[in-house]
């Protein structure tokens, strides 16, 4: 690694974007590079590097049409994005760089030596298409160019200089640069229509120092009132490092899915420093793999449900299964007392198995006490119209 590549990997390290990165047939000196370098946890949350048919395969979920594509390098971008945001905390700059390409080796490929780098963000995609010269470099002068290219498009993200001599052979190898800009409401559809996880909606940008475990509270917002605020502070307060974040499902277990402008009014009320995450996930054991080593806050009524072995096909063995499966992904429950059916209801009042007692604990009626609900505050709103 030269001084230049050295620089620009440091200015890499010293951003606020954390990315994952799955490489195919190349760059695999600049996983090397960005690991030597010192602060690289400041910017690697996970590298893969896909040697086997079936490791692609099992990445992409399907095998890909090609190989080395661009389609596939996209493809590949987008799972390391998603992954980047279970692996990141909420309100984090994440990336997904996507590698797939095909170089000098024995014996002698047939067709052209080419790369292709995608990378993905929440509202962007970078593509970066280079097809080498045959024959003018041999296999480690070809994955120094392709690692080159690499960290160049990491730093493209990052926003930070990526002055990096790429040496292309002229007139015959040209760089191809792409970038793609999704807007807001792209970014809903292509949430709705589960291509992506999650969307962060926040003003503040969270640093690897903001928390060290999240602190979520599910809910539809409709509206975001002060008993919420209220009860994820309360939250926070019996979690040392808690981060606190709020998660709206676009998709509902019991209702139609909320459109795009529901959507956008609901996310519109966490413009002023609140951490708001929109997910496609409606139920419980799905958002603990998409926030591993979380604590959920919830209310007795939820708790209620939650633990209602008749939402499990009436298998409390079944529901015991699922509330493990959630324990293993390092996730709890904060419950908060609430009033369920005219009577105030609180985790005393819920019926937890013994097996999983371990994972939850009340809010103290001392820290957190409301009967305001969004629903009252509708019926309000309806009234005064």
């Amino acid at each position: 690694m030269d001084s230049v590549v050295r620089a620009v990997i440091e200015a890499i390290h010293s951003s606020p974007t954390r990315a994952v990165l799955c490489l195919s047939g190349g760059a695999s000196q600049a996983l090397g590079w960005l690991l030597s370098v010192p602060r690289a946890s400041s910017t690697v949350l996970e590298a893969t590097f896909m040697y086997s048919r079936a490791s692609m395969v099992q990445l992409l979920g399907k095998v890909p049409t090609q190989s080395v594509c661009r389609e596939t390098a996209d493809e590949i971008a987008l799972e390391a994005y998603n992954r980047a945001l279970e692996l990141s905390m909420p309100g984090m700059q994440v990336a997904g760089i996507g590698f797939t390409g095909v170089l000098a080796s024995i014996p002698p490929k047939r067709g052209d030596h080419r790369c292709f780098v995608s990378a993905r963000t929440q509202n962007g995609l970078w593509q970066y298409d280079l097809t080498l010269a045959k024959g003018h470099r041999d296999r480690y002068g070809e994955d120094y160019l392709t690692s080159c290219l690499l960290v160049k498009t990491l730093a493209n993200v990052c926003g930070t200089i990526d002055d990096i001599p790429l040496d292309l052979k002229e007139g015959i190898e040209k760089l191809r640069e792409t970038k793609l800009v999704y807007s807001e409401e792209e970014q809903l559809q292509q949430l709705l229509s589960g291509k992506i996880c999650m969307i962060n909606f926040s003003d503040r940008v969270n640093s690897p120092t903001s928390g060290t475990r999240r602190v979520v509270l599910s809910g539809s917002f409709n509206p975001l009132h002060d008993g919420h605020v209220k009860l994820l502070d309360a939250a926070c307060s019996l979690r040392e490092g808690g981060l606190p974040c709020y998660e709206l499902s676009a998709i509902n277990a019991d209702k139609p899915p909320l459109g795009l402008t529901d959507i956008k009014e609901r996310s519109n009320q966490f413009r002023s420093g609140n951490t708001l995450v929109v997910t496609n996930q409606p139920y419980f054991f799905k958002k603990a793999e998409l926030f591993p080593d979380s604590t959920f806050v919830v209310g007795a009524d939820t708790a209620l449900r939650l633990l209602d072995p008749k939402y499990y096909g009436n298998s409390k063995v079944r529901m015991v299964e699922v509330m493990l499966g959630i324990r293993k992904l390092g996730c709890d429950f904060l419950v908060a007392g609430r009033k369920v059916d005219e009577a105030f209801k609180v985790l005393a009042d819920v019926e937890v198995p013994t097996e999983v007692e371990g994972m939850f604990q009340e809010i103290p009626l001392s820290l957190f006490q409301s009967d305001l609900s969004s629903t009252q505050l509708r019926a309000q709103a309806r009234q005064q119209g």
